[in-house]
């Protein structure tokens, strides 16, 4: 008997099934295929297959999202295929409309790599958050933000959206003042339709994945620019006063503040995070690097895998550790390119997972009454069973959005980040605990970071005013229900079949 290998068919392609995980661990999913599409083309073969087997499809970004957000038990499609810098089409821009200003890309770029081709333009991003490896469809879809009052979050950038939908259909949509000249569009692709319209936009940037699949989106751009950003430790108490008002936040073109939850008394120290423009680099090298120690010391393995063991053999040792991550964190001045300022460096390597709640920024000071809660859940959950929160607590300030899903719908937002090391034990019970208590003062969890928000008793359309407005929207560009997920439906905004 032969041991020659059988012959395979002409054409015929096997493929290994393999599961998927984030980059932390905390999520994954075993879906039916995962797909690397490099065109428009290939993402409507992809939606039309996917509803032709009646199994869902869900584009994952880079995987830096800690939330089930991106999860499918059918097909995944990757971004890495559709990651290019594109021509802006100017001969399809209405007339009066800046070119200087606007960039266009495809959706999978990495921020990283964006970042990097508008330098080389002479262009930059006007606002981020404070990580570059994540797309630019995953940060727009979640509403992730930066932080500074005057600034809305990423997805209020955008100006157009190239999306499919089910069906294969494919859809230009921007607001009904959109740049896109319409008659000359229609012209160009005869195929495609071009939804110029406010209540489609709105839903659109923030779809979290549910409105289709997004090839492309054009940005608005600003020049080049150096930010000097400033880490300077100050009392809470002084603090705390100044964010009574937003003036300390018009006075700075980006504020944040790190606090430890056991360290809120007025003459504790919290960490203030200023960055405002200057007229190029640095003069001085130290001024042209962050901290040395930190930096360094992120890069090794080791330090944080020591870090965990320490918190879980005395975590009683947690409110000293977090006074020294602060003590270390500060720095008086650092200048560079305003994308390099922008992204918080080698702190991002640390292995962590996060909680982001995002509450009103209001003249009655919800937002303070919201950090004295945190206070309170953080000190009665180390008191009753030495369960500690194992970072400092981030506070960004960010101006109210028109996304009918962005966690600063309708309002100027304090998101409040708190973050978890990866074996913190009962950090994710914590989490929940926090989460629970920020509702009573309208907090918003962020759909992109760990969160139990579900559809049960009413709560996402008391959070969400315009979640009707969405499902209006998601119920025409998601027909089939082919982009329906575990996600959609645990929170409760999948429109009824």
């Amino acid at each position: 008997m032969s041991n020659a290998p059988r012959p395979r068919g002409p054409g015929l392609k096997f493929r290994v099934r393999t599961a998927w995980r984030n980059h932390t661990g905390n999520q994954g999913c075993d879906p039916l295929q995962q797909r690397q599409p490099e065109s428009e083309d290939e993402l409507v073969e992809i939606v039309k297959e996917a509803e032709r087997l009646g199994v869902p499809a869900r584009a994952v970004g880079s995987g830096h999202s800690w939330s089930d957000a991106a999860l499918t038990g059918g097909v995944l499609v990757k971004p890495q295929g559709v990651a290019r810098p594109l021509e802006l089409e100017n001969d399809l821009l209405r007339k009066g409309v800046n070119p200087s200003r606007l960039a266009r890309c495809e959706a999978g770029i990495r921020l990283r790599e964006l970042n990097a081709h508008l330098a080389g333009q002479g262009h930059a991003l006007l606002q981020m958050g404070g990580y570059d490896a994540q797309t630019l469809a995953g940060v727009m879809s979640t509403s992730t933000h930066g932080s500074g009052i005057g600034f809305g979050p990423i997805c209020d950038f955008v100006r157009s959206l190239d999306v499919v939908a089910s069906g294969g259909r494919k859809y230009r949509i921007e607001p009904s003042d959109g740049p896109t000249d319409a008659d000359a569009y229609r012209r160009h692709h005869p195929d495609r339709e071009l939804r110029q319209d406010d209540l489609w936009f709105d839903a659109a940037r923030v779809g979290v994945g549910c409105l289709g699949l997004v090839y492309s989106a054009m940005i608005e751009v600003c020049p080049s620019y150096f930010l000097r950003e400033r880490r300077e430790l100050r009392r809470w108490g002084e603090v705390r006063d100044e964010l009574r008002t937003r003036e300390v936040l018009r006075e700075h073109r980006h504020y944040e503040v790190y606090i430890s939850p056991y360290r809120l008394r007025d003459d504790d120290w919290c960490l203030v995070t200023t960055r405002d423009p200057t007229d190029g680099p640095a003069k001085n090298w130290g001024d042209r690097h962050r901290n040395t120690i930190p930096e360094i010391a992120a890069r090794i393995p080791l330090v944080p895998a020591l870090l965990n063991l320490v918190s879980d053999l005395r975590p009683s040792l947690v409110p000293r550790m977090l006074d020294g991550a602060l003590r270390m964190l500060r720095k008086g001045v650092y200048v560079e390119q305003g994308y390099r300022v922008l992204n918080i460096g080698t702190a991002n390597l640390v292995p962590a997972y996060s909680s982001e709640i995002g509450v009103p920024f209001t003249a009655e000071g919800k937002h303070l009454g919201a950090i004295e809660r945190i206070r309170e859940i953080a000190d009665r959950h180390r008191r009753v069973g030495s369960v500690y929160q194992t970072s400092p607590i981030s506070l960004r300030f960010v101006h109210a959005s028109s996304a009918h899903l962005s966690m600063m719908e309708g309002r100027d937002t304090m998101m409040i980040e708190l973050i978890q090391m990866t074996r913190t034990e009962g950090g994710f019970e914590l989490l929940a605990a926090y989460e629970a208590g920020l509702y009573e003062f309208d907090g918003r969890p962020h759909w992109g970071q760990v969160n139990s928000l579900t559809g049960a008793h009413g709560l996402v359309p008391e959070l969400y005013p315009r979640l009707a407005d969405w499902q209006r929207v998601h119920a025409e560009l998601n027909r089939s229900r082919v982009f329906d997920s575990p996600f959609s439906k645990r929170v409760g905004i999948s429109t009824p079949a």
